[in-house]
């Protein structure tokens, strides 16, 4: 993403010191990444996480003259890309067709949309390769499975690794809600590759 022009002002915020003074387009490099992933992890799919990525930086452009520092840039910017897949899933709601296929379904699978994809570690043997490599399918299909709210905390701290205050400033839950809802999705997690794991 390329944002050359200077963004709005900004009126008495402040930036950590790290990014004080960068311009705008040094802090998307720095946190398109993990923006990028957040959302992938959201929607599910590769396309619409790139654009939602590039909109929650255009948004974030727009609105970074109000940003007034009282949390981390990332946390503002996570908060701005969760808005943006609530609004994409209301979207969505709105516009599913009847029949349960979406009309935009391809029959292609994940790899061949460009998701993320596994380097194999070679230094291992080939056996424990494949099984890590299902273990960790199997991990991001449950994770995709859980419901929305339960999904964005488990992403938030076992993926991105932000804090308890961190996922507080970011979804606007109260820090018991947050851990509650942790809780209750690590123990749907549990429970849905349990089968997986034991056998």
């Amino acid at each position: 993403m390329n944002m050359t022009a200077d963004p709005p002002s900004r009126s008495g915020g402040r930036l950590p010191d790290e990014e004080r003074g960068l311009p705008f387009e040094e802090l998307v490099a720095r946190y398109e990444r993990q923006i990028f992933n957040l959302i992938y992890r959201q929607v599910g799919d590769y396309e619409d996480a790139a654009d939602l990525t590039q909109e929650t930086f255009i948004n974030a452009y727009r609105a970074y003259g109000s940003f007034r520092g009282d949390s981390k840039v990332s946390t503002w910017l996570f908060q701005i890309a969760l808005n943006a897949c609530k609004n994409r899933f209301r979207q969505r709601d709105r516009m599913k067709p009847i029949s349960g296929q979406s009309l935009d379904d391809t029959g292609q699978d994940e790899e061949s949309e460009g998701g993320p994809r596994e380097v194999p570690d070679w230094s291992a043997a080939p056996d424990r390769v494949y099984e890590r490599k299902e273990l960790s399918e199997q991990i991001e299909k449950a994770i995709a499975n859980l419901p929305e709210e339960y999904r964005t905390v488990v992403v938030l701290r076992d993926m991105q690794h932000l804090s308890y205050q961190e996922i507080v400033e970011a979804t606007g839950l109260s820090l018991e809600n947050v851990k509650t809802r942790l809780h209750r999705a690590r123990l749907m997690l549990r429970r849905s590759l349990e089968p997986y794991i034991r056998g």
